[in-house]
Parts: structure tokens; sequence; C-alpha cells
């Protein structure tokens, strides 16, 4: 199968099945979900659930975060992983943003990435999901589902160049839902060391599958 093949058919499948497929994270405005998405690296979305809804209560914006202290944030967090690193983070976020950005969540890639805490790729989840913009997020999931189904080269061997990849081959309004797509499936379908083969509906056009199932 000719890669623009594969492309096509991941689009037609998960824009049939999942058109509005969107972040498990729970959050109501740009803030938490900046807040959300700072504290779910290497944490499950599960696990941040169910820490937002006090840190929130408490922390409803960035200037109340601002004048917090690391102590203070560690105590709703600290069952996260990295507790110490990401109070710190949250803290000179709330700063920044008060200070710098009028107490808003910024929109470019730049001004994202120069909040404590947000790399690119949490940057590229807040312009795709807040502000509609054609960013990829490439996460553990997306990296691995996205060389699985043969979308990107092996040869891609950084998030970086798995994003790259994937935004010069999708069309550029199902980039967002996309990032979706690939998270989604690798939650729950295409796991790490036990992909769900067998229950999988996309066998017909996964490079992995059909390498593994010749016979």
């Amino acid at each position: 199968m000719l890669k623009k093949e594969r492309f096509q058919a991941f689009v037609e499948h998960f824009s049939t099945r999942f058109p509005e497929a969107e972040t498990e994270l729970h959050y109501t405005n740009p803030f938490e979900l900046l807040v959300a998405v700072v504290l779910s690296a290497q944490c499950t979305d599960k696990r941040i659930n169910q820490v937002t809804p006090a840190l929130f209560k408490r922390f409803p914006d960035a200037k109340s975060l601002s004048e917090s202290s690391v102590e203070e944030i560690f105590s709703y967090i600290r069952s996260v992983s990295y507790p110490n690193n990401k109070a710190k983070h949250l803290l000179g976020l709330g700063q920044k943003i008060t200070d710098q950005f009028a107490g808003e969540v910024p929109e470019t890639m730049d001004d994202l990435q120069s909040l404590p805490g947000v790399g690119r790729k949490t940057a590229n989840v807040i312009a795709s999901v807040i502000y509609n913009q054609p960013a990829m997020a490439v996460d553990t999931h997306v990296f691995r589902v996205s060389q699985r189904l043969g979308l990107v080269p092996k040869t891609a061997k950084t998030p970086l160049k798995v994003e790259m990849a994937l935004i010069k081959n999708l069309p550029a309004e199902v980039i967002a839902t996309a990032h979706h797509w690939l998270i989604l499936h690798g939650r729950y379908v295409c796991l790490a060391r036990t992909p769900q083969c067998a229950k999988c509906d996309i066998t017909h056009f996964c490079a992995f599958y059909q390498k593994n199932n010749k016979g």
C-alpha cells in the first residue's frame, strides 16, 4: 500500500467513526487545560482528572496560582508523577502568564513554550485544542501508533520528525483531531507491549499487522 493510500484510509476510517474525538482531560477553559496537560506528563489522564477538581477550585486562574507557593501547590498534586517539579512549573507558569500575558494563556508556539513546564508537545496541544491550529502534539501513543500503521517511516526517530511527517501528509483540517485519533487508538487498542490486533478494525492498512501476518 502506498503512503498516500494509507493516509487516505486512516482519515476515512477515523473521520467516519470518531469525527468528534477529543482529549480525555477535564477542563472548562484554556488555563485549566494548560495546567492539566502540564500535569499529565508521564502520568495518566485518569489520575489528573482525579486531582484537578480541587486544584481548579483553589486556583481558578493564573493570578491565584501565581500568588501561591510550591508547597501549597504540591499539596494538591502530590499523587501525580514528579509532583515537586510540577509544583515549581505551575507556580512559575502562573506568574509568567499573570505578569507577561495579562492573565491569558498565550496563543503562539513561541509564547507557549516560554512558559515553565511547557515543551513543544504541550504547546501543540494548546494550539490545536484551544486555538484550533493545525498542530500535531506527539506523545508516546502518537509516536508508536503512527509508526506501526506505517504513516511515518522508521527513520523518524524523534517526536519532531514524526510531527513533521504527519503534518506534511494529513489534510490541515483534520490534523488537530488526528492527534486524538492516534492517542485513543494507542491507549485502548494498539497497546505498547501487547497490541490488540485481534479486535482492531484497521489491520487492513496497518503496516505492523501486515508485516507480522503475512501467512
